[in-house]
């Protein structure tokens, strides 16, 4: 596992009250990342993560994602300012365009999704730095703000990204990219390629999310199939072509590996097994022989 990363998922639907014990078990389990997420009505990303971060001792904890549309940047940076200074190197805060559904209903729709991802990627960024920024664009103002305690050990920024403009975006102005579940091998050279364009530094990271259900029958199984049918029609593909983590635990593995060997740093599993700490633990092992 030199080099590369795997991770676990806390799904939305897991009540937040279980977090500290599954961190817990998770380091202790020998993965590297916990990702938390954030979508309307469910948990709080940044609150999330600060929980999981004060359950371990070395686990790195990443959000994916949280909307810049409703995230203030100064705001934003505040808060993972705080996080990256008590626990510096650990956490690896990430911000995308949002779903259209969600931000109207919270009357957050921006006038233009690429420039305000891109403005608060931009704002975001320089505050975490330490610098005093000031811009007024299209859907970013802040005026001679500057954070009294930035990070010392300076996060990196991820962005949630499908199409190409958002990946060139996050090569330009991120240090990290998440792409969402069923993308796979092929789907990680391309984004790949259009992150390059953005001229990324040469440690710019990929963190995929992956569907992860391993032998083909039990009560969770039904839960793994409609998710993978749901995401498929976002992505407006036939469910058979999305790439999933599945199978035994060495072909589950196998399907890890796919991953890193076409440019993922990160594979981060989303798992419907009952006990999904002891999967992760088990493809660990795996991974390790």
């Amino acid at each position: 596992m030199t080099n590369t990363r795997l991770g676990i998922m806390y799904d939305r639907a897991w009540d937040p009250a279980g977090l500290p014990e599954f961190a817990r078990r998770v380091e202790a389990a020998g993965a590297d990342d916990l990702w938390v997420v954030e979508d309307l009505g469910w948990n709080g990303g940044l609150t999330a993560a600060a929980v999981a971060l004060a359950a371990t001792d070395r686990l790195r904890v990443g959000l994916g994602i949280a909307p810049a549309p409703y995230r203030n940047p100064a705001l934003f940076a505040m808060e993972a300012a705080t996080l990256a200074r008590v626990f510096p190197g650990r956490f690896a805060p990430g911000l995308g365009h949002g779903v259209d559904f969600w931000l109207a209903q919270v009357g957050a729709t921006p006038g233009s999704s690429m420039a305000r991802l891109e403005e608060t990627l931009t704002s975001v960024g320089g505050l975490l730095r330490g610098e005093t920024v000031t811009t007024a664009g299209r859907e970013v103002t802040l005026d001679g703000v500057r954070l009294v305690h930035p990070p010392e050990v300076v996060p990196p920024l991820f962005v949630g990204a499908v199409r190409a403009k958002t990946l060139e975006l996050s090569g330009r102005c991120a240090q990290g990219t998440v792409i969402t579940e069923g993308h796979g091998p092929k789907d990680v050279e391309a984004a790949r390629v259009h992150i390059g364009r953005g001229g990324p530094g040469p440690d710019h990271e990929l963190a995929v999310f992956a569907f992860c259900h391993l032998g083909d029958d039990g009560p969770d199984r039904a839960a793994f199939d409609e998710a993978v049918t749901g995401q498929a029609g976002w992505l407006g593909r036939d469910p058979g072509e999305l790439f999933t983590v599945s199978g035994s635990v060495a072909q589950a593995a196998d399907r890890v590996r796919e991953l890193w060997a076409a440019g993922a740093t990160t594979v981060a599993l989303r798992i419907y097994n009952a006990e999904p700490v002891d999967r992760l633990a088990a493809v660990v092992e795996a991974l390790r022989g």
